[in-house]
């Protein structure tokens, strides 16, 4: 069920967030600066300020210093009030079950829930104000309002292929990568504090609050190489966090050296709170933590199996 408004109930609460940012300064706001800076079509913008100065939230006067102005102050005008000025009274119009008004002759089983599902939503409407919407509007243009975990917009994914040498037989890494993901977790993990670092982000790496999850998937051999399904991801209580999903594979170079590749598309985390990093940013984002996260694990395997083999000495410092 798609639970938004029409044109005109968003273009209302539009007006109205415009009308309730220029409260403080007591100056009309022009109809022409209203539609330009929220966005609203000019022919349409004329009546949706009709909307509010019929249902008094807004006040309008004509001449050189006339404009549209709220009735009263934003913290005592409710976002019900601005929808229901632009859409009517918020109830139901049709049975949930049938096609007209419910009667009580027909007997709908769903009427009792959805009548308190629609007073539940307009309390939620009534009970937040437009000063409400204001300072949330002023906090999303700085780029200081955290994206809501339902948001639908993300990061771009940036694909990436990049890979290392291990100085070790591909038999080696192919046993170690069968033995889980433990360890690959630890690099991974990592590499995100490093680009917590690079990216602009509030505080210390660990605002993000995240937890690192790895999964390999059934290993298969194509063409005398090892290929792994691979996916690494991010998750923590709010906003965009990073996922790489591609694949790993392992190829032999002679006896004793192999290469560790890494392909796929990985989107990285969203910067501080409601801030979308561009293009270059996230490109160089990307490229540095699937780098970092390579060159991690190859001096990872050479050092553990120098550890056990001591009679290595060609382990990477």
């Amino acid at each position: 069920m798609n639970v938004t408004l029409s044109k005109r109930g968003s273009y209302a609460a539009a007006a109205a967030i415009c009308l309730a940012r220029a409260y403080p300064s007591g100056r009309p706001k022009k109809l022409r600066e209203i539609s330009a800076e929220m966005d609203i079509p000019r022919a349409f913008a004329a009546q949706i300020l009709g909307d509010l100065v019929h249902a008094g939230i807004a006040v309008s006067a004509f001449g050189r210093d006339g404009g549209h102005r709220l009735a009263r102050p934003p913290a005592n005008v409710s976002v019900a009030e601005v929808i229901e000025a632009a859409e009517g009274p918020l109830a139901s119009e049709r049975c949930a079950l049938g096609d007209g008004p419910c009667r009580w002759q027909d007997v709908c089983p769903l009427h009792d829930t959805m009548t308190r599902a629609t007073a539940s939503l307009r309390h939620a409407l009534a009970s937040t104000s437009l000063a409400v919407l204001a300072e949330r509007d002023a906090a999303i243009a700085v780029g200081a309002y955290p994206i809501p975990a339902d948001a639908h917009r993300h990061a771009p994914a940036v694909t990436i292929a990049d890979s290392v040498q291990v100085e070790l037989p591909a038999a080696v890494v192919a046993a170690r990568l069968s033995a889980g993901t433990s360890w690959l977790t630890t690099h991974a993990e990592a590499c995100d504090e490093e680009e917590a670092r690079i990216r602009v982000g509030p505080g210390s790496p660990g605002w993000l609050g995240k937890t690192i999850a790895v999964h390999l998937g059934e290993p298969a051999d194509v063409e005398g190489m090892l290929v792994i399904p691979f996916i690494w991801e991010s998750a923590g209580p709010a906003g965009i966090f990073p996922r790489f999903e591609g694949e790993m594979r392992l190829i032999a170079l002679d006896p004793d050296r192999s290469e560790f590749c890494l392909s796929g598309r990985y989107r990285p985390p969203a910067g501080r709170p409601g801030q979308v990093l561009n293009d270059a940013l996230l490109t160089r984002i990307a490229k540095a933590t699937v780098r970092s996260f390579l060159r991690r694990t190859a001096r990872g395997l050479e050092q553990e199996h120098a550890s056990a083999d001591p009679t290595r000495a060609g382990a990477r410092q």
